[in-house]
């Protein structure tokens, strides 16, 4: 039988049992201290061991974030994306909880109120990232939970996918633009990207040791499924990387950054008169035309 006493102010909650070390902690409320002891107690009788607690007691979603950062982000290969998205979590009030007092109530609240101000997919993505730490703290560092509470609540529905395609005029429009913005990447970013239907993670980590000019392939040795693939090159997008390559000064076949990308990409789309237009909106055009070309589905792919 667990033992609850008066201590110093507050309610202590101490559990024995034979051969177990002692378990033991203090409540403002007494009602918090029996609750406490009598889910101890259960645990116990199913388990036969007493679980520590006491990890998941003391690590706020702030710590778990922390640690998931150093140790499991980094392996990721986007990582750089959920470094910023758990960033503007850590912001948040959920944040400030414990794991042992993180409900499933807590996170569908924290996802009803992101849905007001984000889309749905973000929110996903963020429950994901925290259902992934949850569950990597609970199997791999010693944090007793009896659930992960992330899984307990449903998620939003996935938004539809989008079936944006370039208008008659648009491509020259967008081409035009690029000529004059401040990035001479641009214009040979986007006809590669049309031409190719690479996205543009492939067309930034693309390097000249892995483009076969004479062949008119380029190989990927990694892509966003974990496999190697090749890519054909059409005539136009072979002819783009051949001036490339004659003033070429790096390694890598687009020699900007990511962030200088989305920047130029803001620009020029509102120049161009497509102010809805992504960039991702290209490997969709380009994959539709192949169809249109008469390549069947598995061509495609």
């Amino acid at each position: 039988m667990a033992t609850i006493r008066r201590l110093r102010g507050r309610w202590q909650a101490q559990v024995r049992r034979k051969g177990i070390p002692p378990r033991a902690k203090s409540f403002d409320a007494k009602i918090d201290a029996e609750k406490w002891a009598r889910n101890l107690e259960a645990e116990l009788d199913r388990c036969g061991s007493l679980p520590d607690t006491r990890l998941a007691e003391q690590m706020t979603v702030r710590d778990l974030f922390e640690r998931y950062l150093k140790e499991i982000t980094p392996h990721k290969r986007s990582a750089s994306s959920e470094v910023y998205r758990i960033g503007a979590m850590l912001k948040r009030d959920i944040a400030h909880r414990t794991l042992a007092t993180l409900t499933p109530q807590h996170i569908a609240t924290y996802r009803d109120e992101r849905l007001a101000v984000a889309s749905p997919a973000t929110v996903i993505r963020e429950l994901n990232s925290l259902g992934h730490a949850i569950d990597i703290a609970r199997k791999e560092w010693g944090v007793h939970l009896p659930e992960n509470p992330c899984r307990m609540i449903r998620r939003p529905k996935p938004p539809r996918g989008r079936d944006r395609r370039l208008q008659p005029g648009e491509e020259e429009r967008l081409l035009e633009a690029a000529d004059a913005g401040r990035n001479p990447l641009m214009g040979p970013l986007i006809i590669v990207a049309l031409e190719t239907a690479m996205r543009q993670g492939e067309l930034l980590g693309l390097t000249w040791d892995n483009v076969n000019l004479e062949r008119r392939l380029a190989h990927l040795p990694l892509t966003k499924n974990g496999e190697a693939r090749d890519v054909p090159l059409s005539t136009r997008a072979a002819a783009v990387l051949r001036e490339l390559k004659e003033t070429a000064t790096s390694d890598r076949v687009f020699n900007t950054t990511k962030s200088a990308v989305e920047q130029a990409w803001q620009h020029l789309r509102k120049r161009a008169g497509s102010p809805d237009l992504r960039f991702h909106d290209l490997r969709h055009e380009a994959v539709t035309r192949l169809l249109e070309r008469g390549w069947n589905v598995i061509e495609v792919a």
